[in-house]
């Protein structure tokens, strides 16, 4: 029996600490892995094509999309970023289990095109404590301070298309629960559940 693995996509406010949970877990397993996106921004200090991000240029990136390459792309503060589809789906088919830190919009992408994903909302304990933690960066300007702060308020109201919400008030906590959430979708009775109990009959 060779189960799916769970396509896990984690979003939330800019300022919320999806990023944080999303490495505590992964720091704490070895059956959650990461898909690579692609990218038309310029590589950071330290970062490495193909495993921080693809690397492309825009006319690149437009051609992926026309091909319909991307289970999910979205274009964020003038970069475009896409997940390619082929090895998401090569991944999950082998029972991966693979996860999404992705904007909204790319996330609301995914659930129409695989709507049997997990999706999962990570909210802050309060907006003053979102403004504070955007703050505490020290790389906005008043600018783009109030635009990060403006879209969070808009960004909130999606929280209703997901199928789990965290609020992030301990990172600790925030990341038991994602684990809880992730087990407890893997033992869900799934279609195929006849093969399971097969299994166990030829056993006995």
């Amino acid at each position: 029996m060779n189960k799916k693995g769970l396509l896990i996509v984690v979003s939330g406010p800019s300022g919320a600490g999806k990023g944080t949970i999303c490495k505590e877990v992964l720091s704490r397993r070895n059956d959650i892995f990461v898909s690579t996106s692609a990218t038309t921004r310029e590589p950071r200090d330290g970062e490495v094509h193909g495993v921080n991000y693809f690397f492309v240029s825009r006319e690149e990136f437009e051609k992926k999309i026309e091909e319909e390459a991307f289970i999910e792309y979205a274009e964020v503060y003038t970069n475009l970023y896409g997940t390619p589809k082929d090895t998401v789906l090569e991944k999950l088919n082998k029972g991966e289990n693979i996860l999404l830190e992705i904007d909204i919009q790319g996330a609301l992408q995914v659930k129409k095109r695989y709507p049997e994903g997990v999706f999962i909302f990570i909210l802050p304990p309060s907006m003053e404590e979102l403004k504070n933690r955007i703050i505490g960066r020290g790389s906005e300007t008043p600018e783009s301070l109030e635009r990060r702060f403006s879209s969070a308020f808009e960004e909130i109201e999606f929280v209703n298309q997901y199928d789990y919400y965290i609020i992030n008030d301990q990172v600790k906590k925030a990341s038991d629960l994602m684990e809880a959430i992730i087990d407890a979708e893997r033992c869900k009775v799934i279609e195929d559940i006849e093969d399971i109990v097969k299994m166990f009959k030829e056993e006995g």
